[in-house]
């Protein structure tokens, strides 16, 4: 007797074996605008993070989260995070792809390719498939940036962070064919306020003692941590190794790892220090301004990250639409998903044109004063903007897969857990918008160049201009409880000028004029837009051969 009692239709075919590079034009223009151009390649890694193998490793990696061993058989501890397979096997594709060192280039000249913007189109291609191994690439391409300042400990380390080759052994430093690097700096009484750490560092000949907590500590199957910790005068940042100069093993004391909403794949611990070894990392008292610098570079990442989730949800939403039927036509045909869909799309060009072109920010920044200040207002702006949209955005997504989306089977499902978490990581809502203010502040003249040079080259654009000297006058006030207005009319601004330069231009006045100019109600699919603007829309959300 047959399993099977009734034929199957009316469902859309599995989303696999997508190319997430040629599918997304969006992603291609916002690329070649900002310089990095490497089509064919590009398309290679596309189609292999798109391939059904990949997506299927995707799924096995969140539905085996990690397992914490804190003690072995006879009792003696072992702090030791146990991973599934296709966790490591996704460490090492892109570890082997270079996600987490291809930006440090030492001997780079202003003339090659842009480093970052290349590097983000992977990054963003690898967010639409597995979002939790990206927390320790993340953390260890970052952590280069902290450990500039300790020159003869940077040298020592560079080789093996920058390895190619994933080794997941817990083996010492020297042992390792490549290391990766995480990262702890909240503790239970302070969270943001990493000013209120309680963590000691005691001085014992050139290295440190560390007896304290962290109550997030970020990745914790690293090699080592860039932590905070209150030394004789005042916090400062420590690498802190999982094993001691002798060979023995360090006393980070892992309690347990969180139960997290999302990012399942990945590992987040509580740990305690029993006069742990550890470096110095900077000057005493200097730790905040020295992990700032790997900050930027986190910040970034998540600004990528959520982009990159919008355009997975996107993409199956369109997708799932173009094949599902009711009241006798394919959803993508009727009117109101149309006006839907049009609208995410839209959203999202906005968001990957921004985050590219702040790429190219930090590409330029060592080069361009003008770049850098570009990159100093507008990281904290983008990651408040992007981030906090994409939650949002992956529900209505959803909602166009109707049941279908709700459930695990569906990738939509855990893409909605993950959607939070870098609006949270590396500094929330809040926190950047006091970023943004603290560079109005303490950079005015800077801000107002930029500000100025947005309002050039969005010139053209509906409600540009006014959204200029809008945001110019609301930062100078330095008002907290504006902040918010602020920061996202500014991200806005920043994404319409991004579009207009990479996207056709019936896109950026599109962009422009429900953005910026127009009022847009606060659900999807209330944008203003033309028939010919929303068939443009959904021809390039999701292009086929």
């Amino acid at each position: 007797m047959p399993t099977d009692i009734c034929e199957i239709k009316n469902q859309s075919p599995a989303y696999e074996n997508v190319d997430l590079f040629g599918s997304d034009c969006a992603l291609q223009e916002a690329v070649a605008a900002n310089g990095a151009e490497a089509t064919a390649a590009l398309s290679e890694f596309g189609r292999r993070w798109g391939s059904a193998e990949m997506l299927e490793q995707a799924r096995l990696a969140n539905d085996n989260p990690p397992k914490l061993r804190a003690f072995d058989a006879r009792g003696d501890r072992s702090d030791v995070v146990d991973f599934h397979p296709a966790y490591h096997g996704f460490m090492a594709e892109s570890i082997a792809a270079g996600l987490h060192a291809s930006t440090w280039r030492p001997n780079a000249s202003p003339a090659d390719a842009p480093a970052e913007v290349a590097r983000a189109a992977r990054y963003y291609m690898v967010a639409q498939v597995e979002n939790g191994h990206m927390c320790p690439i993340t953390m260890t391409r970052a952590a280069v940036a902290a450990l500039a300042t300790e020159p003869v400990l940077a040298a020592t380390l560079l080789p093996k962070i920058l390895s190619r080759d994933y080794d997941p052994r817990l083996l010492p430093l020297p042992e390792k064919r490549g290391i990766t690097l995480g990262m702890g700096m909240t503790e239970k009484q302070g969270g943001t306020d990493v000013r209120a750490n309680s963590t000691r560092a005691e001085r014992v000949g050139e290295a440190y003692r560390l007896t304290g907590h962290k109550w997030f500590m970020s990745a914790p199957m690293c090699d080592a941590f860039l932590v905070l910790a209150q030394a004789p005068d005042g916090l400062t940042c420590f690498l802190l190794p999982r094993f001691r100069p002798d060979g023995s093993v360090n006393a980070l004391h892992f309690q347990r790892l969180k139960d997290k909403l999302g990012n399942r794949s990945n590992a987040s611990s509580e740990v305690e220090f029993a006069d742990a070894f550890a470096l110095r990392v900077g000057e005493e008292g200097k730790g905040i301004r020295t992990i700032l610098k790997m900050a930027q570079l986190t910040r970034l990442d998540c600004v990528i990250s959520s982009a990159g989730m919008m355009r997975a949800a996107l993409a199956r939403a369109v997708f799932h639409c173009r094949y599902r039927g009711v009241f006798g036509k394919h959803l993508v045909d009727q009117p109101m998903m149309r006006a839907v869909l049009a609208d995410l799309a839209l959203e999202s060009e906005g968001a990957v044109a921004l985050t590219m072109r702040l790429c190219r920010a930090f590409d330029a920044s060592k080069e361009s004063a003008s770049e850098a200040a570009w990159a100093r207002l507008m990281t904290p702006a983008a990651k408040y903007w992007v981030c906090k949209t994409a939650p949002n955005f992956v529900y209505e997504a959803m909602e166009c897969l109707g049941g279908n989306g709700y459930v695990e089977e569906n990738a939509l499902a855990r893409l909605f857990r993950e959607a939070p978490v870098n609006a949270i990581w590396e500094g929330s809502g809040n926190v950047m918008c006091l970023d943004v203010l603290r560079v109005a502040k303490h950079h005015s003249d800077e801000v107002r160049g930029v500000l100025a040079d947005l309002a050039h080259e969005a010139a053209d654009l509906p409600g540009a201009s006014a959204t200029a000297n809008t945001v110019e006058r609301m930062l100078a006030t330095d008002a907290e409880a504006d902040a918010r207005n602020a920061v996202e009319l500014l991200a806005r601004l920043a994404a319409a000028a991004s579009v207009k330069a990479s996207a056709p231009k019936i896109i950026a006045a599109a962009f422009s004029r429900t953005r910026l100019s127009n009022a847009r109600g606060t659900i999807w699919g209330t944008a203003a837009l033309a028939d010919d603007e929303r068939h443009l829309l959904l021809q390039r959300a999701l292009r086929t051969s």
